[in-house]
């Protein structure tokens, strides 16, 4: 099984989208600054993820999000949980 993540970062409220055979520890990876490319954002928060059971399906997925179609996409599955956040800031 393979999972396509998000990440927000707790730090910046920066996203970062990646795939996995192993959320728990790439979670942990991400959070002890092990990875290059979010040491800076850390820590971070899974806010969605997604299971595939090929991984060329999952690295397709991962690749399509990060893309700016992708990122609309993402956007507007996930606008209650942005929406939430943004009601929460003008508090």
């Amino acid at each position: 099984m393979y999972l396509v993540y998000i990440l927000e970062s707790l730090k910046n409220d920066s996203l970062y989208i990646g795939y996995t055979d192993n959320l728990k520890r790439r979670f942990l990876e991400h959070n002890r600054r092990e990875n290059i490319s979010t040491k800076n954002g850390a820590p971070w928060k899974p806010i969605h993820y997604e299971a595939y059971v090929s991984q060329e399906d999952a690295e397709r997925r991962e690749r399509y999000l990060k893309t700016n179609q992708g990122s609309r996409l993402l956007k507007r599955m996930l606008r209650e949980y942005f929406y939430s956040k943004m009601r929460e800031t003008r508090k």
